[in-house]
């Protein structure tokens, strides 16, 4: 329920999940992990998407005075970074070299990179956990022979350049897209038991559409380290945490949740 421009959170029970809400778009299609686990657990996922990306046009871009053939090595944090870095590319007509290095915070962003280039391990690494600390693990070992390019949205993640810039690594970040929070006020919010986001725009878009939010006894699940933070730094608490090492993406750590509680 959305009351005075407020969600209503409730109190939850402690167990008891009934419905989840999704902060992005429904899957296309009938086939979806996430609608297995729906009916595996008779639960009710609901999507609606709280960020809307926008394209940093090409013109606004060159502003900016990055040359991209310059840079050996992308540094990849989401699906957004690389879907924009290659449209970039695109519609400035840069060829990207067949030795460029592509360091990702996770294998799924890694795999992501298939869409747009023909992949070979050599070339493409990931961190083992989803945290920005087993990506600069990855990263120490090439530092020195690479320049580095960061794509990223205004709101880049600081660890990662402070880290670069502490090892004295050549790097660029270029701004590619922008992350705006979407109008969702008319999210009724008031009997969803789980609340998951994954973006730190995610949770700015919430705090943005209700500032009064109160958790209450919603649980909150959230999708990498920067989005951890971002829930924290809200005042929030953090219930379900992806990626970990038994639950690599947003869906597995929602099993693992949901199989927790169902043998209560």
């Amino acid at each position: 329920m959305v009351k005075n421009g407020e969600i209503q959170a409730g109190i939850k029970p402690a167990v008891a999940v009934k419905k989840i809400l999704i902060t992005q778009p429904k899957p296309e299609g009938e086939k979806s992990p996430y609608f297995d686990l729906a009916k595996k657990y008779s639960v009710q996922l609901d999507f609606h998407p709280f960020i809307v990306v926008e394209s940093v046009p090409a013109k606004e871009f060159r502003k900016q005075k990055v040359d991209i053939p310059n840079y050996t090595a992308v540094i990849f944090t989401s699906r957004n970074a690389i879907d924009h870095f290659f449209r970039i590319c695109d519609e400035t007509k840069v060829s990207i070299s067949q030795n460029t290095k592509y360091f990702c915070i996770t294998e799924a962003v890694a795999l992501y990179l298939q869409k747009f280039i023909l992949y070979r391990k050599r070339k493409v690494f990931y961190g083992a956990d989803g945290t920005n600390k087993s990506l600069f693990d990855v990263i120490n070992k090439h530092k020195d022979n690479e320049k580095f390019l960061y794509p990223c949205s205004e709101s880049f993640d600081s660890e990662i350049t402070n880290w670069l810039k502490a090892n004295k690594c050549g790097y660029a970040t270029p701004v590619l897209y922008k992350i705006i929070s979407n109008d969702v006020k008319e999210v009724v919010a008031r009997n969803y038991d789980v609340i998951c986001f994954f973006t730190p725009g995610g949770v700015k878009s919430l705090i943005e559409n209700f500032p009064d939010f109160k958790q209450n006894g919603t649980r909150i699940g959230a999708f990498g380290p920067n989005t951890f933070k971002a829930v924290e730094d809200a005042g929030l608490s953090l219930d379900i945490k992806a990626p970990q090492p038994q639950a690599p993406s947003m869906v597995s750590a929602l099993e693992v949740f949901l199989a927790a509680i169902s043998k209560k």
